[in-house]
């Protein structure tokens, strides 16, 4: 049997609703029937689905079109010559792998958006003890081999491929490999750690130490390093990066947040002021120094291809297509309007896609995919633009304080709740079946396995406390409001479909 195509638990097995003998096309059936995918719809991308309607993203619509340029790159490379025998050297770049793990890759995202994946790490390292603490993309690792359901199974019992090309960061946060990632210099991308917090592993990780045995299972047949991205997950990793840059500036003109003059002030000042820009010490305190802030990071952190000129010239696309294109007439709704965004992101779309390169020897902080210089540099102007004018508002960082506060609540309640004796019997069914499953985990680790080789953690408070942010972490935007209004008394809805317990 080809070792790509082996799943966890049922060996090359079709599981009963399988609809296709393809294994990877099965994996992909497996992950849009799932529960966790469908909650996406109700999980932010960067604003609350509920707060703006149908005009912004939300997970599941942002996994749909990483989905889509996943499958696009996959196919362009495999029908380039060029790469042929390279790809088949390093494992392998199929069109389903990629389009399946695209659609996984953000099952384990929490309730609003990266602000509630920081949070939720946070509480499970300082509030429960655990030294995982929790990740994303380690979360959604954890779904398909854990704490979904499929059929007979637990997880989805996905195939090695796929599972491979899911590990954006095939390393967990402290204890694999040895040495361990951080300690490389330099050091992949996500793999450093915090600098407030030397001892505390790598801030992105891939899998927690109980899905770790899963990790070395899926990896065996793998061709690349061991702290490498499979070909796969690159052209996953490379799709996320795509549809993040084009679809969150998209997202954030249509609701007139982003406003033309501010982001021609700062494009412009750069262009024409950057040779000063440049000998500033302090350049944030006037127009175009965010942006030279942006050029100097990115010198200092990516000088494996990071260059002036590049930079430059993308700065002038980035102008000509945004101020002078996509943000000369404010989104109204009408067909006009509408067709502009459309063609504004098939231009970006097909640009970037059409830049993509395989190398066989890529640097450290590079998957073997990746985007032609001047496209990379395109794709940091676009972020940039998106973290600066959206992310940066003060509108924003009020309703994200009030969301972390609001998982915080939720999270101490829930644990108040699972300590509470006389309430043992009421818990709700999936939180007391999170902590059996979590108890059964963690009975066969050692204390090394947790990264505390001196002192074996309380396995029941371990057990307890990864099963609460099992579940916070399953919940939409609205089902963690509605439960937190139910758990603090200010719901008087005793039936309700916010959530199911």
């Amino acid at each position: 049997m080809d070792p790509r195509s082996q799943r966890l638990f049922g060996g090359g097995r079709a599981a009963l609703g399988d609809l296709t003998t393809n294994p990877f096309r099965a994996d992909r059936d497996r992950i849009v029937s799932s529960t966790f995918f469908a909650r996406l719809g109700g999980v932010t991308q960067v604003i609350s689905p509920g707060g703006s309607g149908l005009l912004v993203h939300n997970r599941l619509t942002h996994s749909l079109k990483v989905a889509q340029v996943a499958r696009g790159i996959a196919e362009r490379l495999t029908a380039d010559e060029r790469y042929t025998a390279l790809l088949d050297k390093l494992g392998g770049c199929d069109p389903d792998v990629c389009e399946a793990a695209a659609l996984a890759h953000d099952l384990g995202h929490p309730p609003f958006g990266h602000l509630g994946e920081r949070v939720l790490d946070r509480l499970a390292r300082e509030r429960l003890g655990l030294a995982d603490g929790f990740e994303g993309n380690a979360q959604s690792y954890r779904i398909v081999t854990s704490t979904e359901i499929s059929g007979e199974t637990i997880g989805l019992d996905l195939t090695a491929a796929v599972r491979v090309a899911l590990l954006k960061y095939p390393w967990t946060r402290r204890t694999y490999p040895t040495p361990h990632v951080h300690l490389m210099s330099p050091a992949p991308r996500g793999a450093a750690t915090a600098p407030d917090d030397p001892l505390g592993g790598s801030t992105k990780f891939g899998a927690y130490v109980t899905e770790l045995k899963d990790l070395l299972q899926a990896r065996n047949a793998t061709r690349v390093a061991v702290w490498q991205q499979s070909v796969e997950a690159s052209v996953m990793d490379t799709a996320d990066d795509i549809a993040y840059a084009i679809h969150d500036v998209e997202d954030f003109h249509r609701v007139g947040v982003l406003q033309q003059g501010a982001v021609a002030t700062e494009l412009g000042a750069w262009q024409r002021d950057r040779t000063e820009l440049a000998l500033d010490a302090v350049p944030d305190k006037r127009p175009g120094g965010a942006l030279e802030r942006l050029r100097r990071d990115l010198r200092r952190k990516d000088s494996w291809i990071s260059d002036d000129d590049a930079f430059a010239a993308a700065v002038e696309h980035v102008r000509h297509e945004l101020v002078d294109g996509l943000l000369v007439a404010p989104f109204d709704g009408s067909l006009n309007a509408e067709q502009t965004v459309t063609l504004f992101s098939a231009r970006w779309t097909r640009r970037l896609i059409d830049a993509i390169e395989v190398r066989p020897d890529p640097p450290v902080r590079s998957g073997h995919v990746l985007l032609a210089p001047v496209q990379w540099h395109e794709v940091q102007v676009l972020k940039f633009v998106h973290r600066h004018f959206v992310l940066e508002r003060p509108d924003l960082a009020l309703h994200q304080r009030g969301q972390a506060r609001l998982l915080g609540t939720l999270v101490e309640a829930l644990h108040a709740w699972l300590l509470d004796p006389d309430e043992a019997d009421r818990l709700p069914g999936r939180l007391h079946d999170l902590v059996e499953l979590a108890e059964a985990e963690s009975a066969g680790l050692t204390a090394a396995d947790f990264g505390t080789p001196h002192a074996m953690p309380d396995l029941t408070a371990v057990a307890r406390g990864r099963a609460i942010i099992d579940f916070v972490a399953s919940l939409t935007d609205g089902q963690a409001v509605a439960m937190l209004d139910a758990l603090s008394g200010r719901s008087r809805q005793l039936w309700t479909d916010a959530f199911v317990l």
